[in-house]
């Protein structure tokens, strides 16, 4: 396991957790649209997903090939997404994508 992603971590956490602290910054955001406000809900999740994307669907072979690889972080990711839809809540949804990651790559799956 490398640590070259950390760095892109850091950065993700920069820019995200303003944009969802500005509901504590600022009471007047109660005052957004509802839209507005559904869609600041699904900042995490999207960016989550991206990662998952990037990172999984488009694998370049040695001979330049491309293939379209579905795995573990598939999982984790429709795992997060389902459970934000059902109970609401960004914070279950990642401890569960975080969890079943963790767990499959402990069991040595790719």
């Amino acid at each position: 396991m490398t640590t070259d992603l950390v760095p892109l971590a850091v950065l993700l956490w920069a820019v995200t957790y303003p944009s969802r602290a500005i509901g504590l910054l600022n009471p007047a955001i109660d005052r957004l649209p509802r839209r507005v406000l559904d869609y600041l809900q699904l900042v995490g999740p999207s960016v989550l997903a991206s990662l998952a994307a990037v990172n999984t669907v488009i694998f370049l072979e040695p001979g330049g090939r491309t293939t379209v690889v579905v795995g573990l972080p598939w999982l984790a990711v429709a795992a997060c997404i389902g459970l934000v839809a059902w109970r609401k809540s960004l914070f279950i949804g990642l401890i569960a994508a975080v969890a079943i990651a963790y767990a499959g790559r402990t069991a040595g799956l790719p």
